[in-house]
């Protein structure tokens, strides 16, 4: 338990370290861009590749690529649900913030700190969780809304998870898998570095990207939107405590649940009309709000 607690703080303070170097200009939100394209491109995909690599797929652990479409769901109908006295930009903000579960810049680096056995199974979540991001999500927030917008197709879902790296990783690992063929050691043993490097430059992310500030006339829809997440989210992990499942599936399956806004819900939030100020404020409270929730998941379970 102290070693899951001490793990947690050193990420507390890596968030810390990256909001630090902004807030005294040695670097900038745009920097912090650049260091999303090495982990999305680099670093994510090489943990992936590792933990993947010497995995035996087994039918039933396919199903959480299905629970991963489906817990997307579940988020949005309650966010629908819940929402119905709010504008309609408010109503989608709320349904694209509350779904999507942040499992590549969140979920992979706490638990490669903490339980790196639990990353098999949570990149095949991330697989349905992906194809919602893609645009599976805005499909459904459209038909729900009602509201006239281009709604993406299958084709330029399918397009955009081809064009995601580590999407392409985790098809790639789990057919290579699922025919039990390893990649050689050598190669392995290259790319272990670049992996081991995602957790700090992830959590350093954060910290560039964190805003603290944001008009009082604002908080309400804020803490609303945040109630609305972490309601549905601890009412999905308590049901998920009580299903008869393997412990380390229930405790990938309520970490997820627990975990921050996505940068899917940030994007589609500010093209659906609310303000970025509101929506990066939102995202930023949420990874403070997660960390400790996460922790406190392990520290229960474990």
């Amino acid at each position: 338990m102290v070693e899951i607690l001490l793990n947690s703080v050193g990420l507390f303070l890596i968030v810390c370290l990256g909001y630090l170097t902004k807030r005294v200009n040695l670097l900038t939100k745009a920097d912090g861009t650049a260091l999303s394209m090495i982990i999305v491109t680099i670093t994510l995909p090489s943990v992936v590749i590792i933990n993947l690599a010497d995995v035996a797929i087994q039918a039933q652990m396919l199903i959480l690529i299905l629970v991963g479409v489906v817990m997307n769901v579940i988020l949005i109908v309650a966010g629908h649900v819940l929402s119905k006295k709010q504008t309609m930009v408010e109503r989608e903000f709320l349904m694209y913030s509350v779904s999507g579960y942040n499992v590549g810049n969140f979920g992979l680096p706490f638990v490669q700190s903490f339980l790196p056995q639990a990353i098999p199974l949570m990149s095949l979540f991330d697989i349905g969780n992906s194809v919602m991001l893609a645009g599976g999500s805005n499909v459904l927030i459209e038909s729900l809304s009602g509201y006239s917008k281009e709604v993406p197709s299958l084709k330029n879902i399918m397009r955009r998870l081809i064009r995601s790296v580590p999407f392409l990783c985790y098809l790639i690992m789990l057919i290579l898998r699922g025919f039990s063929i390893d990649l050689p050691n050598e190669f392995l043993a290259m790319i272990q570095p670049i992996a081991n490097a995602n957790t700090f430059l992830s959590m350093f992310m954060i910290g560039l990207f964190l805003e603290l500030r944001l008009p009082r006339a604002d908080l309400t829809l804020v803490a609303r939107l945040l109630g609305i997440k972490y309601a549905v989210g601890g009412i999905l992990a308590g049901i998920i405590a009580l299903l008869p499942l393997p412990l380390i599936v229930k405790v990938v399956l309520c970490l997820v649940s627990l975990g921050p806004l996505t940068t899917f819900g940030v994007i589609n939030s500010v093209k659906a009309g609310m303000r970025a100020e509101v929506v990066g404020f939102t995202s930023s409270v949420s990874f403070l709000v997660s960390l400790p929730l996460m922790t406190a998941v392990l520290m229960v379970v474990l």
